[in-house]
């Protein structure tokens, strides 16, 4: 990514802190019950302990 100012900017990806919440999001995830995809929304788990892991390749064709 190039600034306005012409210097290049690399955009580091989005990291949180143990001490921040983690942002509002949705995202579609694969239910083993139903074998099948679902939409998830963090707001659904409100009040509740929530584990979230990504692993970008469990879905390539290698």
């Amino acid at each position: 990514m190039i600034n306005t100012d012409g210097n290049h900017h690399e955009e580091l990806p989005f990291c949180a802190l143990p001490t921040e919440r983690a942002p509002l999001f949705t995202a579609e995830a694969y239910d083993p019950v139903d074998d099948s995809l679902k939409t998830v929304r963090l707001e659904d788990y409100r009040g509740k302990w929530v584990v979230l892991l990504f692993y970008a390749s469990d879905f390539t064709f290698v």
